[in-house]
């Protein structure tokens, strides 16, 4: 194929997904942020509605470009990594071989052929070919090579026709001069927004996913903070900077907004209140080094939950772990949420169940009109509240 012009889109990382477009399509200004920031993002180039690479774009300036063929198979990944030429040095380079479509599909190779260069130049060349029982090998081939002949310059945002000479070795030649076309999403609406949190606690009929429901305001315990830091986790993997919330020192309640459907009840919301004032704003609980700026339509950073269990608690208290099973998980199996109890003036912890269990969920901060901190809000999104912002 030899091509005048590229349609350029961007989305999240992308490698093992096949087709035109992006399952989680981005704008090409907020792949532009996240350029500027570090962040992983990916590029797809095609042209004639068949996709030609796919580049991905991670942490520390490494880049790894997957080509694909005239049937739109992927047939080839180049990892690239940072050279002290101040260009990039393609430092692995895999090639794999399919005997039909259905092996293709299963990602079982025939042969498999792997490329290494070192930042001097040396090369190793090894194949593997596929034999019943697992795959077996042929003498590795080692030699020196210019290494100018496997650098490429490091590109800016944008500049994706360097790019394009990589395309050739998947048959597809570039016109002198390569058109790139934005086709990229538009930046829509941006982040997650709170919107009718409120209104997650107010008992009564609704509507989910589900059919009609029932919301029934749960009273949960009172949560004690001595530290000054509420802290949002799973209490089975509390992290290393897990999401922290300022907040004054004292006895607060906290609530459960529980959801009946015909298909039984779960945890839709928790709420600990710190202030009986109405919040006038919301804002997400962001950990230090995360920008809003960076996330696109709908998006948002959340308390990430492996045992579908979610948790308040202060900064310092402290969870041993071969207890959380007698403590906390059992008991959850029969009740929405469990008391780990601290020997008053020592702050306590609040387990309760998350929603449909394992996933990430939005953490909001409802503020007043003088900008304390009057509540903050778990939503487990298992129905959307009415409401405004």
């Amino acid at each position: 194929m030899i091509f005048e012009s590229l349609d350029v889109s961007y989305g999240e990382m992308w490698g093992c997904h096949k087709g035109m477009t992006h399952p989680d399509p981005m704008s090409s200004a907020l792949a532009a942020r996240k350029h500027a920031a570090g962040r992983d993002y990916a590029v797809l180039l095609s042209a004639r509605e068949r996709p030609l690479a796919l580049i991905e774009y991670w942490p520390r300036r490494m880049w790894r470009v997957y080509l694909f063929d005239d049937r739109s198979w992927r047939m080839q990944m180049i990892d690239l990594q940072p050279h002290g030429t101040g260009m990039l040095l393609a430092h692995r380079n895999t090639r794999w071989q399919f005997s039909d479509e259905r092996q293709h599909s299963s990602g079982k190779w025939d042969v498999q052929e792997t490329t290494t260069v070192s930042a001097d130049g040396q090369v190793e060349v090894r194949s593997e070919f596929a034999r019943p029982g697992g795959a077996s090998g042929v003498p590795v081939r080692r030699f020196a090579a210019p290494v100018e002949s496997f650098l490429c310059p490091v590109p800016e945002f944008g500049d994706w026709q360097v790019f394009a000479p990589f395309l050739a070795q998947q048959g597809h030649e570039p016109a002198t001069t390569v058109v790139l076309n934005d086709v990229s999403v538009d930046d829509g609406s941006g982040p997650l927004r709170a919107t009718g949190i409120e209104q997650l606690f107010s008992p009564g009929a609704c509507d989910t996913p589900d059919g009609p429901a029932v919301v029934e305001p749960v009273d949960a315990g009172m949560l004690r903070i001595t530290s000054g830091q509420l802290v949002v986790s799973d209490p089975g993997c509390i992290e290393v900077t897990p999401r922290t919330v300022a907040v004054p020192p004292g006895e607060f309640p906290v609530t459960l907004s529980t959801l009946r459907t015909r298909h039984g009840a779960g945890v839709a919301a928790a709420r600990v209140t710190f202030l009986d004032i109405p919040p006038r704003e919301w804002e997400m609980a962001l950990q230090p080094d995360e920008d809003p700026g960076l996330l696109g339509e709908g998006q948002f950073y959340g308390v990430g939950v492996d045992t579908g269990t979610v948790a308040f608690m202060d900064a310092t208290r402290t969870v041993i772990d071969d207890r959380l099973d007698e403590d906390v998980f059992e008991p959850l199996e029969d009740h929405f949420a469990v008391e780990l109890p601290g020997t008053p003036p020592e702050p306590n912890l609040i387990a309760f169940r998350a929603g449909r269990g394992d996933g990430v969920y939005p953490v909001w901060i409802g503020r007043t009109d003088d900008g304390q901190v009057g509540c903050v809000v778990v939503d487990f999104q298992l129905h959307s509240a009415d409401g405004g912002e």
